[in-house]
């Protein structure tokens, strides 16, 4: 897990080739003024633009994800947004079976850790990351880019 701010995502561009047309792609864009909506920015490379009220902690361990081929890039566009955290080795209660459809694997453990982004703010979620977003109150305004492996 990477945790950022926008104006150093360029740091982070050698990681994986698709992370370099992910920033280039909110380079001088008004992030705030971005539909809602899912799109594809290049092969292996999509875009999911929401805008949602927050939602208790115990309402989105719901659904405590880590993905198999994905890695996603979170980022704060608007709002404050707490994040529930925990390394995938250290998860023993699955909730469900893998979804391959949706890249999707659910847990039923407890976070080892929560943290807050705000405006402008991401995170890089790689496949050993299990979490937990939109943990808040009010409107939180996100992009989430999904970054096939």
């Amino acid at each position: 897990m990477i945790i950022d701010s926008l104006q150093n995502a360029k740091k982070y561009a050698s990681l994986h080739p698709l992370f370099a047309k992910a920033f280039t792609f909110l380079e001088n864009k008004d992030l705030n003024s971005l539909e809602e909506g899912k799109s594809e920015i290049s092969d292996g490379l999509k875009l999911i633009v929401s805008n949602g009220n927050g939602k208790t902690a115990e309402e989105s361990l719901k659904k405590f994800e880590c993905h198999d081929k994905n890695i996603d890039i979170q980022i704060c566009i608007k709002g404050s947004e707490t994040i529930a955290w925990k390394p995938r080795e250290k998860c023993s209660h699955p909730n469900g079976e893998y979804n391959p459809e949706k890249d999707v694997r659910h847990f039923n453990d407890e976070p080892d850790m929560c943290f807050q982004l705000n405006d402008n703010q991401f995170v890089i979620f790689y496949p050993e990351d299990v979490h937990a977003p939109m943990i808040g109150e009010g409107t939180i305004k996100k992009i989430v880019f999904k970054v096939k492996i």
